[in-house]
């Protein structure tokens, strides 16, 4: 692996990605020391991790792997309360937790919690993954190709879980994909590596797509980044045109919404506007050519 030089703010979720065998999932078995680095030094929280017990080490730091890796003979309370157990938390208190996270999570603790991992969906044991890797509130979230495993309707619905998730928990989350539609989603900051782990770009979503720092990064996002774009930029109020008479039957769309999600609206509605609301408020319209000049004033601004 080439020279790394990599570092991910508190709170933030970061996505490593890139092609086969580049080193995503090498560089997160050596946060965890899992695997030993040749070189250099991996800190958390200034402190280099070399000098710190590895037991004590990935107990502050949650794993979560694609096929996630739950211990079949345990109930889904039982794999969740994994590792407070082994920190030696009373019973009571691992008890309210395992029903907190699960809660977090989407799953009822009353329903699931008795239940084994082989007698749920595949989206349900990879919430029950998550929440186990939440358990004992960890420092830092590992996420190997986490919602790989399911299919692409239940994917998209997790991953939106998710990030409702992180809303809640703000952890310092290192998430590894192939998949540049899911690093653009859920991204804070996208860490784009080639082979050999060489780092060609580490930047915001809307950055990475508006100004590609190479042709590789550039192939790699793929010729359709300006749609992309378009899904991580929010719809600006000050770029809106006032509502007329003519946007009476045009359709709506959400402030909180981004510029991909006015332009999906305003291809269904068929009418050549669509109308920005905020609550009970109008605050403008926009047709696709307003949309085309909002997605070039947030380009130049990445």
């Amino acid at each position: 692996m080439s020279h790394l030089d990599l570092h991910v703010p508190a709170g933030s979720l970061t996505v490593l990605v890139g092609p086969s065998g580049c080193g995503k999932s090498t560089v997160l078995r050596m946060v965890n020391r899992l695997i030993a680095p040749t070189a250099g030094n991996i800190l958390l929280d200034g402190a280099d991790t070399a000098g710190v017990d590895k037991v004590r080490l990935r107990r502050k730091i949650g794993y979560v792997i694609q096929h996630v890796g739950l211990f079949p003979h345990q109930t889904v309370a039982q794999n969740v309360a994994t590792v407070p157990k082994l920190l030696g938390w009373p019973k009571a208190r691992i008890s309210a937790r395992v029903e907190e996270l699960l809660d977090l999570v989407g799953l009822d603790d009353g329903l699931h919690g008795k239940r084994y991992p082989h007698q749920l969906s595949g989206g349900q044991r990879q919430r029950v993954g998550v929440a186990r890797a939440l358990a004992a509130d960890p420092v830092v979230l590992l996420m190997d190709e986490p919602f790989s495993a399911v299919d692409p309707i239940v994917r998209h619905r997790l991953q939106g879980e998710f990030l409702r998730l992180q809303e809640t928990v703000r952890k310092t989350i290192l998430l590894v994909t192939h998949d540049v539609d899911e690093a653009v989603r859920l991204g804070d900051r996208i860490a784009l590596l080639s082979e050999g782990g060489k780092l060609e770009q580490y930047a915001p979503p809307a950055e990475l797509l508006a100004r590609p720092a190479s042709a590789f990064v550039a192939e790699f996002i793929g010729a359709d980044r300006g749609i992309k774009r378009l899904s991580v930029t929010d719809i600006d109020p000050e770029l809106l045109r006032p509502v007329g008479e003519a946007d009476g039957d045009s359709p709506e769309v959400s402030s909180a919404g981004t510029l991909y999600d006015a332009l999906a609206a305003l291809l269904e509605g068929g009418t050549g506007h669509v109308v920005v609301r905020r609550g009970e408020d109008l605050l403008g319209a926009m047709n696709a050519d307003d949309i085309y000049r909002a997605a070039q004033v947030e380009s130049a601004a990445a």
